[in-house]
């Protein structure tokens, strides 16, 4: 059984940093590329970075580029989201997927929170 677990969210002031991880398990994470996306009160889905299953290809939504680095382990079947520079508005639930640039989340776990508040 496919299974993904968020982990590392919390509660941040603006400007801070967090990591989150997501170990995956039930399938070949190796040769799978994956995503992170979150999702905020009261809003859809948003995609925000994608990282290929090879050489370590990204990708970042304009909201997040600069300020998100998105990593993954192999070895270890963990994928890493670093956030630096927090704003509030990254407040939300942040979950990762499967595949490139997408938000099919139907796969998805539980997520993790993340508030960014004074």
């Amino acid at each position: 059984e496919e299974q993904l677990v968020e982990s590392g969210g919390g509660l941040v002031q603006p400007g801070g940093s967090l990591t989150l991880s997501c170990a995956a398990s039930g399938f070949t994470f190796s040769s799978y590329a994956m995503s992170w996306v979150r999702q905020a009160p009261g809003e859809g889905f948003e995609w925000i970075s994608s990282i290929s299953n090879g050489p370590g290809t990204t990708s970042y939504a304009d909201s997040v580029k600069g300020r998100f680095t998105i990593s993954r382990d192999n070895a270890k079947n963990t994928l890493y989201l670093q956030m630096n520079s927090l704003k509030p508005e990254d407040t939300a639930v942040y979950y990762c997927i499967r595949g490139w640039r997408t938000v099919d989340v139907r796969d998805r776990g539980q997520g993790t929170q993340v508030t960014v508040s004074s």
